[in-house]
């Protein structure tokens, strides 16, 4: 689910967490990190310590101050970190959200390498149904006679779907 306000809900199963999008990245503090990940606050941490001080990243390049009320309607100042650093911690982190993130990744990354591209494919096949559910029946150009026949995942063919 994506507001306006720039910011997601990730629900992962065992973890819901809201992700600020936010200069083409994602942001999260360490709290998010550990929430996502399955693990303790300063895990996330010292894996943040090991990847500024193995050089992996430039703390100035991937960490940007934020601010962010509490429950008591307080505001507090915050350190958020960027995809970059979600990733590497994502690599480092052993718990079982970590293994299945490491699994994840891998796909995408195996996917980019070997096809040339990523694609999100239930994300695509939503797409293309409204745009065939949109197009004119009489005068259905050629790009939408192919993506309405185009199979799904499930093997059915896109057709039209209200929007």
């Amino acid at each position: 689910m994506k507001p306006a306000s720039g910011i997601i809900i990730y629900d992962g199963g065992e973890a819901r967490v809201e992700v600020r999008l936010e200069r083409d990245t994602v942001w999260l503090t360490q709290e998010q990190m550990a929430l996502l990940f399955g693990r303790e606050r300063s895990v996330i941490t010292k894996h943040i310590r090991n990847v500024f001080a193995e050089g992996e990243l430039e703390r100035e390049a991937v960490c940007a101050k934020c601010a962010h009320t509490a429950s008591d309607g307080k505001t507090y100042q915050g350190e958020s970190n960027n995809l970059d650093v979600i990733i590497s911690v994502g690599y480092r982190v052993k718990s079982l959200q970590g293994t299945r993130f490491r699994q994840w990744a891998t796909r995408v990354l195996r996917e980019h390498l070997t096809r040339g591209y990523t694609l999100d494919r239930q994300r695509f096949e939503q797409n293309a149904a409204l745009l065939v559910a949109k197009s004119d029946a009489k005068n259905k150009n050629p790009m939408v006679r192919l993506i309405e026949n185009m199979p799904t995942l499930s093997g059915a063919p896109i057709r039209g779907v209200e929007p």
